[in-house]
């Protein structure tokens, strides 16, 4: 029609050309603490590379924003046996406008045809699956399979004693940069068993392992405790349980 013509933007195909070229022209950082503090804590999509390679592409938006995220992955790569926390970098990318398209999924795509994006998928970066789960198989070929933790790394963690068995487990859980789960007085409580509470222990004296502490600590409670090392966390209950995908540590 003389006068008239139809247009039709490809954005989504424009934005996805622009972020991959951004990406594959841009440096890297070593995934440590010190290089997020200057990341906003803004929607946006990044990358992680396991020397040089890529392995996982991830997407935030502004309230679990960019900072947060890569803090939570620097943390997750930490005390992971055959895993150097130094051989993991990161490319972010802030995205001011993000459009219907999932950019998540268009970018594993766009790079998966390329070569494959082992950490996607893999369990890399999940929450902690509960009581429930932690009789699960291991997913095959997984991150926590390839990369399960590392009980016998040294810890941070200095403690004065004796101290309630309740305490120091507190501090270890905070100190971890792993799932560590203890038993609570019951199903909806967040306060620890009472024989936890009772028991006043005499820890060694640092430096601690994850596997030294909770050996000196199992053994000084009550009978009927057990620690267990699984692939992705460690457990402290009061059981007596075989578990196929762990070893147990230690039992009171």
């Amino acid at each position: 029609m003389p006068g008239y013509l139809e247009f039709e933007f490809d954005l989504p195909g424009a934005l996805l050309a622009n972020l991959t070229h951004l990406f594959d022209s841009m440096s890297s950082a070593a995934l440590l603490p010190k290089n997020l503090i200057d990341i906003p804590d803004a929607q946006g999509v990044y990358q992680l590379h396991l020397r040089g390679s890529l392995v996982y592409i991830g997407k935030t938006d502004a309230e679990a924003g960019l900072r947060k995220r890569l803090e939570r992955h620097a943390r997750t790569i930490q005390h992971r046996c055959n895993l150097d926390p130094n051989e993991v970098s990161f490319k972010a990318v802030r995205v001011f406008v993000f459009t219907a398209m999932d950019l998540e999924f268009q970018l594993i795509k766009h790079y998966s045809a390329i070569s494959p994006v082992p950490w996607n998928n893999s369990g890399f970066g999940s929450n902690d699956p509960g009581r429930r789960r932690d009789h699960s198989k291991v997913k095959p070929n997984g991150f926590d399979e390839q990369y399960p933790v590392d009980i016998n790394r040294e810890i941070d963690l200095c403690l004065s004693s004796p101290i309630s068995a309740a305490d120091a487990l507190a501090a270890l859980k905070k100190t971890l940069p792993y799932t560590f789960r203890f038993e609570t007085k019951d199903d909806r409580s967040r306060k620890p068993h009472p024989d936890l509470v009772t028991t006043q222990v005499n820890l060694p004296a640092a430096p601690y392992t994850t596997r030294r502490f909770l050996e000196n600590l199992t053994y000084q409670l009550p009978t009927g405790w057990q620690a267990t090392a699984l692939p992705s966390r460690v457990l402290l209950y009061k059981e007596n349980e075989d578990y196929e995908f762990g070893t147990i540590i230690a039992r009171s």
